[in-house]
């Protein structure tokens, strides 16, 4: 909830900079028009925008993580790490209550400490020592040295005065303090705002974890092999889709008969997510590559065909009228009114199509791959070796935007009339 925040605060902040500060003139045609609101067209994004966004979100990820990236006045508050104390307050029968002090050292994950030494003070109730690392909380046994045991009646009551019974729980100054249901101390050492290492890294051992992978490989495949694998799955799957979800949707758009026989199958299969067809491609296909092309090539054809019949369907009819007037033929009139008019229909649903099938290439490669992108992760998960996971989710979404930005750009050279008719 606090990451959120700041992130609104800077979002904010960073558009009225921009908007009434910056405000950088704009010289294209687009700057020209005088109807601009409702106008897709005249809509591109802001490239400083874009720059702050990405930005911000490393950031806020170093910055909470403790990176060295980062300057260190922008780190949120870590985890505590030294020395604490408390001090608790015990009961026995036959004696007095008596206080003693508990230090504990709290110390990096990954390093070696001993029990500091203390003075075990004059009481019976004696002061006690041990070790917890940061982000973990441990055990304190503070009756074990007393001069009174459990079976004497030994239990602690409070903790810095506050009183304290099993289940409950007493906040201090290095962290919080809470009491078993047998009534053993518990302390947890204050984790700040910071995330642990072990969840989410910072993004300089992401970048370490990148050149490893791509100079050693991982486990016998190099990186460009293993993210190869994926793509290829992926093209192959939305190619086929292709070449049988447009054909299907032409006909569909154009024919009666085809609506209606085809109709049901594909509005029945397109709120099915391609996940959960997993299971039966591999009992029909098995756990080969087959198996995965099959399910690939089914999420993307259901989306091209709902795709092209909506571009038959969204085509003007005076376009048809006024071609038939000129006495063009049922073939003209698909070359050259249906298909140029349904093309930035089926763009856009190409690159939805290509967006799912990326998707589901890692889910795929989940079940019995040797090589890809979802393998990595999957192995790494396994290990909990979060840079590795981290690092592939950052590769899919570069790879899956380069595939985005790609489509973009064939549909701008093939379909340049797209919001111009």
């Amino acid at each position: 909830m606090t990451v959120f925040l700041i992130y609104i605060a800077i979002f904010l902040v960073s558009f009225v900079a921009v908007k009434f500060v910056v405000r950088s003139t704009l010289r294209d045609f687009t700057s020209l028009k005088t109807v601009t609101f409702g106008d897709e067209s005249a809509v591109r994004p802001n490239r400083i925008a874009s720059v702050i966004s990405v930005l911000t979100i490393f950031l806020l990820w170093g910055a909470f993580t403790g990176s060295r990236a980062v300057p260190g006045f922008l780190h949120a508050p870590g985890p505590f790490i030294g020395e604490a104390q408390f001090t608790y307050t015990a009961e026995a029968d036959g004696v007095a209550p008596d206080e003693a002090t508990v230090t504990v050292t709290v110390f990096e994950i990954g390093t070696e400490v001993a029990d500091p030494e203390v003075d075990p003070g004059e009481g019976w109730a004696k002061n006690d020592t041990d070790t917890v690392g940061a982000w973990r909380s441990g055990l304190i046994r503070v009756d074990k040295n007393d001069e009174k045991s459990r079976k004497e009646g030994h239990r602690v009551v409070a903790i810095n005065g506050q009183p304290i019974a099993p289940g409950q729980s007493v906040q201090t100054e290095f962290g919080r303090v809470g009491m078993s249901p047998k009534g053993t101390l518990n302390f947890e050492p204050a984790k700040g705002w910071q995330m642990e290492p072990i969840w989410l890294p910072p993004p300089e051992d992401v970048l370490s974890r990148l050149y490893e992978i791509a100079s050693a490989g991982f486990r016998g495949s190099t990186l460009g092999e293993h993210l190869g694998y994926s793509l290829f799955r992926v093209v192959v799957g939305f190619i086929f889709g292709a070449l049988v979800g447009i054909p299907l949707g032409y006909a569909m758009g154009l024919s009666n008969w085809f609506r209606g026989w085809f109709d049901p199958i594909v509005e029945f299969m397109r709120p099915v997510p391609p996940l959960a067809l997993i299971p039966l491609v591999i009992i029909w296909a098995g756990i080969g590559e087959l198996g995965k092309i099959i399910l690939l090539f089914l999420a993307a054809l259901w989306i091209m065909a709902i795709a092209a019949r909506a571009g038959v369907s969204g085509v003007a009819i005076s376009k048809v009228h006024a071609a038939y007037s000129l006495g063009a033929s049922k073939y003209q009139i698909m070359r050259h009114v249906i298909v140029p008019n349904s093309l930035p229909e089926i763009f856009t649903g190409a690159r939805v199509a290509m967006g799912v099938c990326w998707g589901t290439v890692v889910a795929a490669e989940l079940v019995a791959a040797e090589k890809g992108a979802g393998m990595m992760i999957m192995v790494a998960s396994k290990f909990q070796n979060t840079d590795i996971v981290i690092l592939g989710i950052i590769l899919i979404g570069i790879i899956g935007f380069g595939i985005d930005i790609l489509m973009r750009l064939a549909e701008k050279a093939l379909v340049p009339w797209k919001g111009k008719i």
